[in-house]
């Protein structure tokens, strides 16, 4: 995707791969400390450190509390549900019954679930190159999700539950990353910070209800911190990304985070290097090659409209400050502001001011 003088593009851009990164290391630590806490436990302390984290971090900046509309609280609940609730617990289920390099590049299936929900659910604009990848990085989720033996004796359910579990955690990720999408405008750290605290604290109750017992001190302290990155610092980017690309092709950068996670696994924890492994990598390797090489470029209208956000003075961003405004020409600030109809031809991302037909 050509993103030569978007500004906006670019932070986009690099917030989704650092986010990616994050995250995609977080699997194989999370497997490695699945043997030291159960997997309900062991996501909810993945969220608590999250949160936690993010709550430090808030308070020692003195970050203010953003104020939210009853519909965007409503998107924020059903965002945390799905992706701070359902998807981890799946994902650590799933983990302990696969190696992290297979169930690390199966997360390749929340980037193909995230762009068909943000086409058929909010009508985002898919182009070709963004299908035809979908289409590459499913196969190679189901070609890992499929028991290499049973080629010959036949799969039984059970043998495919573990692969499923992280599918549907992908599934619900999916969700988490569209319905977030409408609160993407919002600080990206007090949304992580809400979601790691009210995921975390959920599924800590619901595991001791369950008769999970406290790990050591070390082993907790290890999954907070792991959670912390991987879950907080990675959530709170992928927000920005969000808003700066919009959902399917913020998906589609982060879709490198499971890479990310095969290459640790195999190089760190040495897990053997299977034929399924590397067709799967070449298959979603491709996949995620012809989203991130999408051209998005056409005339285009810009309806008037109001909003706030955080935003820099650019094509999109021309109106004038009040005598009082300590706000610098460049520098990022945020306030109510207008934008008048405006037509143009240049490349873009489906943000928060690119959501138009085609």
């Amino acid at each position: 995707m050509k993103i030569t003088g978007l500004n906006a593009g670019n932070i986009g851009l690099w917030a989704a791969l650092v986010s990616a990164f994050l995250f995609g290391a977080g699997t194989p630590l999370a497997k490695s400390l699945l043997g030291h806490v159960s997997p309900w436990l062991l996501a909810g302390l993945l969220y608590a450190g999250s949160g936690l984290g993010l709550l430090v971090y808030r308070t020692l900046k003195k970050l203010p509390r953003p104020h939210l509309s009853r519909a965007e609280s409503a998107w924020l609940l059903a965002a945390v549900v799905c992706g701070g609730g359902a998807a981890p617990v799946l994902l650590m289920f799933g983990l302990s019954g696969l190696p992290a390099s297979h169930a690390s590049l199966l997360l390749n299936a929340e980037a193909a679930l995230t762009t068909l929900l943000a086409w058929a659910l909010f009508k985002e604009h898919l182009g070709r190159r963004i299908v035809a990848g979908m289409v590459l990085i499913v196969a190679g989720a189901l070609l890992l999700g499929w028991p290499s033996e049973t080629l010959v004796t036949g799969v039984k359910p059970a043998q495919l539950w573990p692969a499923l579990a992280i599918v549907l955690a992908c599934a619900f990720w999916a969700l988490d990353n569209n319905l977030t999408r409408k609160v993407a405008h919002v600080d990206a750290s007090w949304i992580a910070c809400i979601k790691g605290l009210s995921a975390g604290l959920s599924n800590l109750l619901l595991a001791f209800l369950l008769g999970a017992t406290w790990p050591s001190l070390p082993g907790a302290g290890a999954a907070m911190a792991v959670g912390f990155f991987a879950y907080g610092v990675s959530l709170a980017l992928f927000v920005v990304a969000l808003r700066h690309l919009g959902t399917s092709r913020a998906g589609a950068y982060f879709s490198t985070a499971p890479f990310v996670g095969a290459v640790i696994s195999v190089v760190f924890f040495a897990e053997p290097v299977t034929w399924q492994l590397g067709l799967a990598s070449a298959l979603m390797g491709l996949g995620v090659w012809l989203h991130l090489t999408e051209d998005h470029l056409h005339e285009h209208q810009h309806e008037a409209m109001m909003h706030e956000h955080a935003h820099t003075h650019d094509e999109h961003h021309q109106h004038a400050h009040g005598a009082d405004s300590t706000s610098l020409p460049g520098q990022a600030h945020a306030h109510r502001h207008s934008h008048a109809p405006l037509k143009h031809r240049h490349a873009h991302f489906p943000d928060a001011h690119h959501r138009h037909p085609h």
